[in-house]
């Protein structure tokens, strides 16, 4: 039998401006076996009922006080939906993301436990924006640090074969998780964490003794602007 994968995310009213290219995308999957689920943390219920309204599951969740607290209290809804409604796997598809619609076939070819695909934002160098893939590496000699796989990410853009990498460490956003990583680990946000929990949970996956993976090939859009 086909694994059995709950797709979704966290999500809030800021996301209104790609919630139609999401649904297409998430409508477009060719994977068999998969539900979904969006935790929505907006102040007001008007986002929750414009996501019901186009017949896409959603639950209502309270924001928390920081915006980090609130992504992680509906993501570990999330974890918990995984875990007690026996699926396999989660996909941490954040809403921004628009992935090929195969990524889930694609992702569980390659039997890792913690996988991503590849998707861009913008980073400021200098002063100037420039797209980065949201996946990191190790420098080498230096096991405090890391640095973008972006000469490895734009030479896979049009590969048709995967490209297996062991990573440091990636975004949530197009991330899939089997459910025996989330039996053991929380989302979660240290205190005064100046970031999201996409490192710390990258963090917690390696002292499992379990590694990030990611494959290159698996490239998706991602709606950001430019700041």
């Amino acid at each position: 039998m086909l694994p059995k994968i709950l797709v979704g995310c966290p999500t809030a009213d800021a996301k209104s401006y790609c919630l139609d290219r999401y649904v297409e995308g998430l409508k477009s999957l060719t994977y068999p076996n998969f539900d979904i689920l969006l935790i929505d943390n907006s102040a007001t219920s008007n986002y929750f009922d414009r996501i019901k309204s186009l017949d896409l599951p959603v639950e209502k969740d309270s924001p928390q006080t920081k915006i980090h607290d609130s992504i992680v209290h509906s993501r570990n809804i999330l974890r918990h939906k995984v875990i007690e409604g026996n699926y396999d796997y989660f996909l941490s598809l954040e809403q921004d993301v628009i992935p090929p619609k195969d990524i889930i076939e694609r992702l569980l070819a390659n039997k890792k436990n913690v996988i991503t695909g590849v998707y861009y934002t913008f980073y400021r160098f200098f002063g100037v924006p420039k797209l980065r893939p949201l996946i990191w590496k190790d420098v080498e000699g230096q096991p405090d640090k890391m640095q973008f796989m972006n000469t490895e990410c734009r030479a896979a853009l049009n590969s048709k074969d995967p490209i297996l990498k062991s990573i440091k460490a990636c975004g949530l956003g197009c991330l899939l998780i089997h459910r025996s990583i989330l039996e053991k680990i929380k989302f979660r946000v240290p205190e005064n964490y100046s970031t999201f929990d996409d490192f710390m949970f990258c963090e917690d996956v390696r002292k499992l003794g379990e590694k990030v993976w990611a494959d290159l090939s698996v490239q998706c859009d991602h709606l950001v602007q430019q700041n």
